[in-house]
């Protein structure tokens, strides 16, 4: 459904189905955690952690950005909180950013995810689409993760686990490696490549390293989990939280491909018919240039290979309010690839 307002502009709605269904630099992240400064009242922006270090200091809030930096972040906003009455603020302050593509948190509390989740989701509503991302308490088994999971039950929050590990081995929680996640995916060019697999740098190590049966559980529940391999961290398969749809189970936004691809192809058609009609006239020439506009921009998204196809693209006026012009389409995503499976016919 789309929500009506009286601004001129171009607004959009889309829905997915199990059954039909770039950036070109990372983008930008941005972290709220502790550090002992304003709290929740004082935005910093940030390219290297050198910077980080100098504004405010090693704490939660200059290690999470670090990670999301190297990790492929371009850009990183720091918010300090000191309590968790100024994560309400700034919360409040990230959604006033334009261009902060993810946002993370230090913060273990189920409380206060679910209002990061909902910055993301209120950001998202007013066409600046945003991914949460979130980490576990400290040695959270897979059945506590699977449970917080569904507690947000959104293909716009990505949880992580298992926590990381200081340099003396001990467990801190899943902070920091929601944070170099966070990175991963803001420093992702192409919204249809799969992250499973991917590296993640800066970690000291893991909390644990999950069995198959494990892996399988947190990823049908709704955790992305992340494993060891010769002394290095790797995502083993990236996933959303939305594991259920009216109560029934539902895998159309597991992926995290999925809405990342939705991300970049309803937004970039919505920029490109915003800069080239943001004045004109709702007549029949004007919504044929519409159309061509549109169909222009799903032919360069089967090019990139982000979507596998597109159908249906119609211009009209609303009948209602002639000052309207609907533009209707439907289009399928790219999958990524997850397994490659061997069936071998040997004979003896």
């Amino acid at each position: 459904m789309i929500v009506q307002h009286e601004r001129p502009g171009v607004y959009s709605s889309y829905e997915a189905s199990s059954l039909t269904a770039a950036m070109d630099r990372g983008g930008a992240v941005a972290v709220i955690a502790g550090a002992d400064k304003e709290d929740g009242a004082k935005l910093y922006s940030w390219s290297s952690y050198s910077r980080a270090l100098n504004d405010v200091g090693e704490n939660a809030l200059s290690r999470m950005a670090r990670l999301a930096i190297r990790n492929g972040a371009r850009l990183v906003y720091g918010i300090p909180v000191k309590t968790d009455e100024g994560y309400d603020a700034a919360f409040a302050l990230a959604a006033g950013l334009e261009d902060a593509d993810i946002l993370v948190c230090d913060s273990d509390d189920q409380n206060i995810q679910k209002k990061l989740l909902e910055t993301a989701l209120t950001c998202s509503a007013a066409r600046k689409e945003r991914i949460a991302v979130a980490g576990g308490k400290a040695a959270e088994t897979a059945d506590e993760l699977i449970a917080r999971a569904k507690t947000f039950n959104s293909e716009r929050m990505v949880l992580v686990a298992p926590g990381a590990v200081n340099d003396a081995g001990e467990g801190v929680g899943g902070a920091l490696c929601a944070a170099a996640v966070a990175g991963a995916i803001a420093g992702g060019t192409d919204p249809a490549l799969p992250l499973g697999g991917a590296q993640i740098y800066g970690l000291s190590g893991l909390e644990t390293n999950y069995d198959d049966g494990d892996i399988d559980k947190l990823i049908l529940g709704g955790v992305t989990p992340l494993e060891t391999l010769a002394g290095n961290c790797y995502v083993v398969r990236a996933v959303t939280t939305r594991t259920a749809t009216g109560g029934a189970e539902d895998a159309t936004w597991r992926e995290l491909t999925t809405i990342r691809v939705v991300d970049e192809v309803i937004p970039g058609i919505r920029d490109a018919l915003r800069a080239r009609f943001s004045r004109a006239k709702n007549t029949e020439q004007t919504r044929g240039a519409i159309r061509s506009l549109t169909v222009m921009e799903l032919e360069k998204r089967v090019s990139r290979e982000i979507i596998d196809s597109y159908e249906d693209v119609t211009v009209s006026a609303l009948p209602e309010d002639p000052t309207v012009c609907l533009v209707e389409f439907a289009f399928a995503v790219a999958h990524g690839l997850n397994q490659i499976w061997l069936s071998a016919h040997i004979t003896v």
